[in-house]
Order: C-alpha cells, then structure tokens, then sequence
C-alpha cells in the first residue's frame, strides 16, 4: 500500500517577458498577445499538508506586504478550481512564502497558481499529466499554462498556446519601485494605436536560438511601456538607471512596474545590481532557467 503524503514543498519561481506585443480585444474580452517569457531563479516558497476538509491558507516571507489571505488569492481560487473539477471533498493547508512581490509583472500569483496544481496533484496523488492540468490553468490566468512547464517559451492566444524555446541561460537584474501595478488597470490603458502583431515575439525567439545575449537585448520589447511610462515615470527612471550601470538592454515585464536589464553574463549582473541598488528600489541579480518553473523543494510520506 502506498504511503500518504505527509507534505509537498515547492519553489514557485517567477518570470520575465522578454517581448510582449499586444493586440486588439478578442470575443471573449482579452487582448491576442505574442510575449516570450523566461522563467527566473527568484521564487516563492509552497508547502502543502492534507487536511480533511477545504483550504487555509497562511502567507508570510519579506514580499508578504499586500498579498490576500483569503479567497481573492490566487492559490485559493487554484485548490478550489482543482477540487471542483475532480469532485473532491478533501481539503489542503497551504503556506506562502512570498518572495516575488506582488504585482509586479513577474508572473508570482500565476506560478503559485500553478504550484498549487502541481502540489495538490502531488499531494492527492492524483498523477494528471500536465496536459489535463491545461484544462484548470486556462480558467486561472493567462500566465499559468506557463507556468506548469517553465523553461523558455513563446505564448500566443491570451498566453494559454505555449512553444517551448532553446536558449542560454541569461544573466538579468531585476528593479522594482516597491508599488504594485494593476493588469487590468494596466491593459484598460491600451489603445488601438499601441496595437502590434507578433513579428517582435518571434524575432526574440530567434535572437534566443543564437545564445547571444546582446542580439536578445536588441530585441526588448513591451507594447504596454508606452502607457506604462506615462503613468509611471519611475519605470523610464530605472531603464535609463539599468542602460547607465552597463546593461545591454532594459525593457518592462508583463503589466509591470519591474524592469529588467541583459547583462553579458552572470557575474555582471551582479554588478549592475549593485550600480543600480537605492533605497526606494528593490533590486536582484537572478538567472534565467532550463528547466521547469515549480520545482520540488522535498516532500514526506507516513
């Protein structure tokens, strides 16, 4: 008989959008988008223990600060969404270290999201594959499909259709001006004119297969930058910090605020950081990754 799953703990780690092009309003009210996104080395924490009937939730760790406790957060909304799609009654206490702040256009609720799909699968011992998986991200966040694989890969649709790229791991530093950003708020700014097909995605895709991190810097590009920048002006202050302290390049990720700089290598983005480091900024040197994007810290078994 098999042993039951005392415990699951995962890294939930987050990301960057190399490119976001952004398109018009689809029938079901997202906009097409073509983003090529890297998972990173910075990370929440997760740990999943059973419970016999729904969900606690207890969130902790030095990017706590604004995160929900209760069912507006997303690693609610995920248990709940999975124990309705399998018809489950048994339930999860679940502990999030936030280490991604929140808000940020680094993808940190939709890796917990996805985190909670992979750990519950774990923990129920449940063995879905993550194509059925697929079928409970799609409804969470256009990020989540990502998510459940990780690597390198060019997103199209609302993110949900994933191609997974070959690339180098990559040296970035991280600034975030310590205030979140709203998605919704952020895309309600777009307008038909900041509209573009996915031409950019797919030639950072190709910058990526050549393994050199300056043509991945020349390829930078976030259609939402524009009404970014004029919202706020800190987001043009730090890519114009990054460019000075010697990165090759420097773009926004996602919705933002975040903005990220190439560096030519692990060791100079350690160097960029410290340039570029002030009190109202939070800043990380962190690495791009191969593999997956939630990895299993360790789990037990009684």
């Amino acid at each position: 008989m098999a042993r039951a799953v005392r415990a699951v703990r995962l890294a939930a780690h987050a990301k960057v959008n190399l490119t976001l092009a952004v398109g018009g309003v689809r029938p079901d009210g997202y906009h097409e988008i073509a983003t090529c996104l890297c998972a990173i080395s910075l990370a929440d924490r997760l740990e999943f223990r059973p419970r016999a009937r729904g969900f606690a939730l207890a969130v902790d760790g030095p990017c706590a600060r604004g995160v929900p406790r209760g069912p507006a957060n997303l690693v609610v909304r995920a248990a709940r969404a999975l124990a309705r799609e399998l018809g489950e009654t048994r339930g999860a206490a679940i502990r999030l270290t936030k280490r991604v702040p929140h808000g940020a256009g680094l993808g940190g609720g939709s890796s917990d999201a996805a985190a909670v799909l992979l750990g519950l699968n774990r923990l129920w011992r449940l063995r879905w594959p993550v194509a059925r998986l697929d079928e409970v991200a799609t409804g969470l966040g256009m990020d989540v499909p990502f998510f459940l694989r990780g690597g390198t890969a060019l997103a199209t649709g609302r993110g949900e259709r994933i191609e997974a790229l070959r690339g180098r791991s990559l040296g970035l530093v991280l600034v975030n001006p310590r205030f979140a950003v709203s998605t919704a708020d952020m895309y309600g700014r777009v307008t038909p004119a900041m509209y573009s097909d996915g031409a950019r995605a797919r030639e950072a895709a190709a910058a990526l297969e050549t393994r050199r991190a300056g043509r991945v810097a020349v390829s930078l590009y976030n259609g939402l930058e524009v009404a970014a920048r004029a919202a706020y002006p800190q987001i043009g202050q730090m890519q114009a910090a990054l460019v000075a302290a010697g990165a090759l390049g420097a773009a926004m990720s996602g919705s933002g605020p975040t903005v990220f700089g190439v560096a030519r290598s692990w060791e100079q983005a350690r160097q960029i950081r410290g340039r570029v480091a002030r009190g109202s900024w939070e800043c990380w040197a962190v690495r791009t990754l191969r593999g997956p994007a939630i990895r299993i810290r360790g789990n037990g078994a009684r």
